[in-house]
């Protein structure tokens, strides 16, 4: 069993469908539209946009565990990514990510450890995980880590999928 093959809601209902990204390079964070760190969402969509093309999808999982972040319907986590940062990646329905009601996505993803060597709980919101093809997960890295890092963005680099 890969990330890929474990079942989410997307966020404007129904399944999110991991399995469709089997063959392509994910980035799995988990997003807030009232933290410090938003304006991530930005460059996230960047590199959704610049590298959809070469197989890279980006994830957002909204999150309301760290501040009460993100306590919005999904109609209202919908409409704010839209409207103020054009967000077009998919959302996944709003999730636990740590504690007793983790979801099976991130106790797939927690035992990564980062450059640092975090491992286990996610600690903010915009903690990215990187996960290959084949559904394993390549790297992680913290919610500071900006969009167009050189680390994150050479990591992607080396996982993308070779072109047929």
């Amino acid at each position: 069993m890969t990330v890929f093959d474990i079942t989410i809601g997307a966020l404007d209902g129904g399944p999110a469908d991991l399995f469709q990204y089997r063959g392509r390079a994910l980035l799995v964070v988990n997003v807030a539209s009232r933290c410090g760190l938003t304006p991530q969402y930005a460059g996230l969509q960047a590199l959704a946009d610049e590298y959809a093309d070469r197989g890279l999808v980006v994830l957002g999982v909204p999150c309301n565990q760290f501040a009460g972040q993100e306590p919005g319907t999904a109609a209202e986590i919908s409409e704010f990514c839209q409207v103020n940062y054009g967000v077009t990646f998919p959302l996944t329905e709003k999730v636990e990510v740590n504690g007793p009601g983790r979801h099976p996505l991130y106790a797939a993803l927690v035992d990564t450890a980062d450059p640092d060597g975090h491992a286990g709980d996610v600690r903010w919101n915009f903690e990215k995980f990187l996960v290959a093809p084949d559904g394993t997960v390549a790297a992680r890295f913290a919610p500071s880590v900006e969009p167009g890092a050189a680390d994150l963005r050479a990591s992607i680099e080396k996982v993308l999928p070779t072109p047929a």
